[in-house]
């Protein structure tokens, strides 16, 4: 023993780490930066790609085959209810229902449609199409 610290390293030496020790630790720090920056890398195009896709998902209103009509509140009734309006002839893109939201009217409806289309669309619940298109309108964007 040299006597400075009175301790062996661990590889049985007295006094500061070894050249390769020091090493690895650089070569270590060095990998964690890698690992982290292919990973901002990768995860950037995907939230790119997200960010677009919400755009042009779909919500269908209401969801097909069901034969039902939507009242001003939103809600699916019979055709034969007065007032109520029939189903939307295509889907909505996520980007027509943010503008909707926004003020806009749906495409293709009067104001009156529109908002019982939009009230709708409020309503859906996980498990229903178009809920996932728009859960993902309420995410905030950065």
């Amino acid at each position: 023993m040299s006597g400075q610290d009175g301790k062996a390293d661990q590889h049985g030496q007295d006094g500061p780490a070894p050249e390769e020790s020091r090493g690895g630790a650089t070569r270590r720090t060095l990998l964690i930066g890698a690992v982290a920056t292919s990973a901002v890398v990768s995860i950037r195009p995907a939230l790119a790609q997200t960010a677009g896709s919400v755009l042009n998902c779909q919500i269908p209103v209401p969801e097909r085959g069901k034969g039902m009509f939507i009242d001003p509140a939103g809600k699916l009734v019979s055709p034969d209810t007065p007032g109520a309006f029939p189903p939307s002839p295509r889907d909505f893109t996520g980007e027509e229902v943010r503008q909707a939201l926004q003020g806009r009217n749906l495409p293709g409806t009067t104001r009156e449609q529109s908002q019982a289309y939009l009230n709708y669309i409020r309503k859906l619940q996980n498990g229903q199409s178009g809920f996932t298109c728009y859960a993902s309108l309420q995410m905030p964007r950065r």
